[in-house]
C-alpha cells in the first residue's frame, strides 16, 4: 500500500466509528478525490481508554472489509517515542515519531561546531526556488538551529532505524515537531529536513509547528495571512530539499490540526492546488465529540449519558484539562454548572457542542472542555460503548457528515 497525495487522520477514541469515518472518505472518492484514511490513536489514549494498538488495526480492517474499500489505508502509531514504539509495531504501518521532548536539548559544543562547519556554505543568502526573498543565514542562526533541533533529529534517526529493523521499508514515517511552544520557521525546516536526511531518516511526512493557536476541537486563532505564508514556504522548502538531499519524492507536510481548524482549510486548499502538493491532515479527536452530539440527538437515554459524563467531568476539571493545558483555552468559571447543563434538552446540548461558529448557541469553551472528558466515558466502559452500539445510526450519520462536509469538502473539493 502507498500513501496517496492526500491523506487524512481519523482518530477514534472508542473504536466504534470506523465505518462511519470511511463512508466520508468514500463520499470524497465518489466526487473524484482520492484520500488515504489513516486511523490513529496515541499511547496516552490507549492507556486512558484501556485499549491496545491492535484494537485500532481491528477497527480499520473491519471497516475496510465491511465497505469493500479497495484502496490504501493505514494504522498510525501516533506520537510514539522509543519508550512506546514496540507495542505498536505489529499492528501499525504508519509511525508518527514524536521528538518534541528533545527539541531544545542542546548537543555538545563539538557536535554543534561540526554542524556549523558542514553548513557554512549556506551563510549569506539562502535561496529556495519559488520563494522571492532569500533567507538570511549566519553563524549565529546555524548555532541556534543546531542547539534547538540537532538532538531531536538524531533521536528521530534512532527511532526510525529501530522501526526499519522490524518493519523494513513498508512503514510510512512521519516526524512530528509540533507539540512545542515555538513554531519552526521555513528556514529552520530546511535545516531540520537536511539533518533528518543526514541521519538516514526516510520520512514521508513532516509535522512542524505553525504560528498561531491550534486548540483542541475549535478553530485556528491567529494571523491567517502569516499561516498561509509559512505553509506555502514550507511546501516550497520541502520540494527543494527532496531534490537536493535524496528524501522520498512523496514527502509532504502534515498538519496536526488539533481538530477543526476550518479557517485554515481554504488557504491550505488553494496552496496545495497551486503547487500540486500533497498533504496529511491529522484531525484526531473530533469523532469523540461527534459521538456526544449524536447521543444528544438520539433521545432521552443518550441525553442522560451526556449529562452524566459532563457532571463527572466538571467535578474533575483540573485532572482532565491539565494534560491539554497548552492546547485549550478554558476557564472553569465560564463552564455551565451541572444543574444548568441538566436543564438543557438534547437539541440544546448538540447546538452548544457542534462546531458551528455562526450558531448563536455554540460554546467553544464547553466544546474544548468536553474534548478532554473522554476519560470519563472510558471509565464507564461497556455502559458507554453499548450506547454507541444502540444509537449507531444517529451517531454514525453525524460522524460521516462532520468529516465529509466540514473537513474533506473544504480541503479537497471546494
Amino acid at each position: 500500500m502507498e500513501l496517496s497525495k492526500y491523506s487524512f487522520g481519523v482518530g477514534d477514541r472508542f473504536g466504534h466509528q470506523g465505518v462511519a469515518q470511511l463512508k466520508a472518505i468514500i463520499k470524497a472518492a465518489e466526487k473524484g478525490v482520492h484520500v488515504t484514511p489513516v486511523w490513529n490513536k496515541s499511547h496516552r489514549e490507549h492507556e486512558i481508554i484501556g485499549t491496545k494498538p491492535g484494537d485500532v488495526r481491528f477497527e480499520a480492517d473491519a471497516a475496510v472489509s465491511d465497505l469493500n474499500w479497495g484502496h490504501s489505508y493505514f494504522v498510525d502509531a501516533d506520537h510514539i517515542t522509543m519508550d512506546t514504539v514496540d507495542a505498536f509495531v505489529d499492528s501499525s504501518d504508519f509511525f508518527t515519531i514524536d521528538v518534541a521532548d528533545y527539541i531544545g536539548n542542546s548537543a555538545s559544543t563539538e557536535v554543534i561546531d561540526v554542524f556549523v562547519e558542514q553548513n557554512r556554505k549556506f551563510i549569506g543568502d539562502l535561496r529556495i526556488p519559488g520563494i522571492h526573498e532569500p533567507f538570511k543565514v549566519d553563524s549565529q542562526l546555524l548555532e541556534e538551529i543546531a542547539h534547538t533541533f540537532l538532538t531531536a533529529s538524531k533521536e528521530a534517526g534512532r527511532i526510525h532505524d529501530h522501526i526499519r529493523e522490524m518493519k523494513g521499508e513498508k512503514a510510512v514515517i512521519e516526524v512530528s515537531m509540533d507539540e512545542v511552544e515555538s513554531p519552526q520557521t521555513p528556514v529552520e525546516l530546511f535545516f531540520i529536513l537536511k539533518s533528518l536526511s543526514e541521519a538516514g531518516v526516510r520520512l514521508n511526512t513532516i509535522a512542524p509547528k505553525f504560528t498561531g493557536r491550534f486548540n483542541k476541537g475549535v478553530d485556528y486563532v491567529g494571523d491567517l495571512e502569516q499561516f498561509a505564508s509559512e505553509f506555502e514556504q514550507d511546501i516550497m522548502v520541502i520540494a527543494h530539499v527532496v531534490n537536493e538531499y535524496n528524501l522520498p519524492a512523496n514527502l509532504k507536510l502534515s498538519v496536526h490540526s488539533g481538530s477543526d481548524k476550518f479557517s485554515i482549510y481554504r488557504p491550505i486548499h488553494d496552496i496545495i492546488q497551486k503547487h500540486d502538493a500533497g498533504i496529511h491532515l491529522k484531525t484526531s479527536g473530533t469523532t469523540w465529540l461527534e459521538e456526544l452530539i449524536g447521543l444528544s440527538l438520539s433521545g432521552d437515554e443518550g441525553v442522560s449519558m451526556v449529562r452524566d459524563i459532563y457532571e463527572a467531568a466538571w467535578n474533575r476539571f483540573d485532572e482532565l484539562t491539565e494534560p491539554y493545558d497548552p492546547v485549550i483555552d478554558v476557564q472553569f468559571s465560564n463552564l455551565p454548572k451541572p444543574n444548568e447543563f441538566e436543564n438543557w434538552d438534547g437539541r440544546q446540548i448538540a447546538s452548544k457542542l457542534t462546531h458551528d461558529p455562526d450558531h448563536p448557541e455554540f460554546d467553544p469553551q464547553l466544546r474544548q472542555f468536553m474534548h478532554c472528558a473522554y476519560k470519563i466515558a472510558g471509565e464507564k466502559g461497556s455502559e458507554y460503548t453499548n450506547m454507541l452500539k444502540k444509537h449507531e445510526k444517529t451517531i454514525g450519520e453525524n460522524v460521516t457528515k462532520n468529516l465529509f462536509e466540514r473537513h474533506l469538502t473544504p480541503l479537497f473539493l471546494d
